[in-house]
């Protein structure tokens, strides 16, 4: 199924025009993982490629479907000449690899943590997965295969990561945008939570 990636660059390259840096990364038994730069002014984009190669599956499923599933990739936005971002190519493949090491299926309101910070000197380990549909439209495929979805991520501090597993996903969302919280400033602290 390794003919939806070239139809997913495409999607990727008509909405946020053309990569300016490629990098890729390869984890013992999983497919390449490539993560792609956009620049647009001082917004820095970076879109894995890969991920939606296979059908996420369900971790319980005794046997994984390889045809039919949800797809998916990656998308995490951040101001530009805030902080060494750069570096955040290889935490986003760990993610982007994570439904074939681990059997999760990635979705709106997921937490995803690397257990590092994302790039050197950065107050979060973790990211909430966001609705997509945004930035970058949905691809359809050929049925019966499910459409791959692009997925933004928002980083997220170590607290609002402990407050969202209590007060969930929505509620985080709701706090930032009460407080008018910048979630692509690279350097941003976190948002108050009482």
């Amino acid at each position: 199924m390794a003919d939806v990636l070239p139809l997913v660059e495409a999607r990727l390259r008509t909405a946020l025009g053309e990569p300016d840096a490629r990098a890729a990364v390869t984890f013992l038994g999983t497919d390449r993982i490539e993560v792609l730069r956009f620049t647009d002014g001082d917004i820095v984009r970076y879109a894995t490629l890969g991920m939606s190669a296979q059908p996420m599956s369900d971790p319980t499923a005794a046997l994984a479907d390889p045809v039919q599933g949800p797809r998916a990739e990656l998308v995490l936005s951040v101001r530009a000449g805030r902080a060494d971002t750069d570096k955040v190519l290889r935490p986003l493949a760990v993610l982007a690899a994570s439904p074939q090491v681990e059997g999760v299926v990635v979705a709106p309101g997921a937490s995803l943590d690397v257990g590092e910070p994302l790039w050197p000197g950065a107050p979060f380990t973790s990211v909430l997965v966001a609705e997509p549909g945004g930035l970058v439209e949905d691809l359809e495929l050929d049925p019966p295969r499910d459409p791959v979805r692009f997925l933004p991520l928002l980083p997220m501090t170590l607290n609002e990561a402990a407050w969202k597993r209590v007060q969930g996903a929505g509620a985080l969302q709701e706090r930032w945008l009460t407080h008018g919280t910048d979630l692509r400033d690279p350097a941003r602290g976190s948002v108050p939570l009482t």
